[in-house]
């Protein structure tokens, strides 16, 4: 696991989430402007309580909002997928 993941892991833990699986998928978008400028692009999967009641967009912004400067500079682009528990 690299820093940028260990430090997405530590900021999403304010969502309470019962799981996270982060995938670093840089190395398919080498070359691609936000990897030369040092973002990474990741995909996160997330569920907790906290998104129960929320639209997609609502929750999104809950995880952009836990993640915070993350999202200026090692982060260049995220797919999320946050779901409820009683979500599949």
């Amino acid at each position: 696991m690299n820093a940028v993941m260990d430090a997405m892991r530590a900021r999403l833990a304010a969502l309470d989430p019962v799981s996270i699986e982060i995938t670093d998928d840089s190395a398919k978008h080498a070359g691609h402007a936000g990897a030369r400028g040092g973002g990474g692009h990741f995909r996160l999967t997330i569920v907790s309580s906290r998104f129960a009641g929320f639209r997609t967009m609502e929750r999104h912004r809950l995880v952009y909002d836990a993640l915070g400067p993350l999202m200026r500079q090692e982060i260049h682009a995220l797919s999320i997928s946050a779901r409820t528990p009683d979500e599949k």
